[in-house]
């Protein structure tokens, strides 16, 4: 391992808001510096909030689901701070409809945005990982890539080939040193989950052990953890997080 006497950089996908938000902080908080990224400006108010809290961020829009735009913005990274040392694939969006009625710019976009965005940052950051010989990349799957769900499978698509993404890449940089995990949310209090009805969250609460939904946070400290040195000897798991709802 090349010893990096620098601080460490990450990067983290879809940090404008929930998820990535709360790992994008948690990261910070471990003198990380951490780049994040969202589709909209909304990445600069959480590098703001992470610099004004004492942390080190900046916040860089751009959509992750070309794969021009993604290279460019790598190039223009690796020009400024040598190597990335920590991705975290956490951009998705749904387009929930049922097959029958699904078109295809609805199951093209989830599957951009949430698998083929994976591919792209990975491809172009993993170089300077293996050089080094130390990287952690982690991708932000769900349940429903293990489990299916009603009306989801364009995004239980794109979340299963994440998991096989994640296992694969592991195999090919084990022996430099980069750890590549995949980390599976449950029930996360989050935007999506709060349009909906008290109804549907007391019936979704009855399958979990834990009988409660999980909070971002519960996420970002599964994040932390496989970025950190303490995970040295894991890679190419998927780690879930879902109070027992999956197990």
């Amino acid at each position: 391992m090349v010893e990096i006497k620098r601080k460490r950089i990450a990067l983290v996908t879809g940090a404008g808001r929930g998820l990535g938000a709360a790992i994008a902080k948690k990261l910070a908080q471990q003198s990380v510096y951490v780049l994040c990224i969202s589709r909209s400006s909304n990445c600069e108010k959480i590098a703001n909030e992470i610099a004004a809290t004492g942390g080190e961020a900046e916040g860089i829009a751009v959509d992750v689901s070309d794969g021009n735009a993604v290279q460019l913005i790598c190039e223009s990274l690796l020009k400024k701070h040598e190597a990335i040392d920590i991705l975290v694939n956490n951009a998705g969006i749904t387009r929930d409809v049922l097959v029958m009625r699904m078109a295809e710019p609805d199951w093209d976009d989830v599957i951009r945005t949430n698998l083929s965005s994976c591919f792209y940052w990975t491809k172009h950051l993993l170089r300077g990982m293996t050089q080094n010989r130390w990287g952690r990349i982690v991708n932000i799957s769900s349940i429903v890539g293990k489990i299916g769900n009603f009306g989801q499978a364009n995004y239980a698509a794109a979340k299963a080939g994440m998991i096989g993404f994640t296992k694969s890449v592991a195999k090919e940089v084990a022996s430099r040193g980069v750890c590549v995990n995949c980390v599976a949310p449950g029930f996360i209090e989050s935007d999506m989950t709060a349009v909906l009805s008290k109804k549907i969250i007391e019936e979704t609460q009855k399958l979990i052990p834990m009988k409660r939904m999980g909070t971002p946070e519960d996420v970002a400290n599964a994040v932390s953890f496989l970025c950190s040195d303490a995970a040295n000897y894991i890679t190419g798991t998927l780690l879930t997080v879902d109070g027992g709802m999956t197990m």
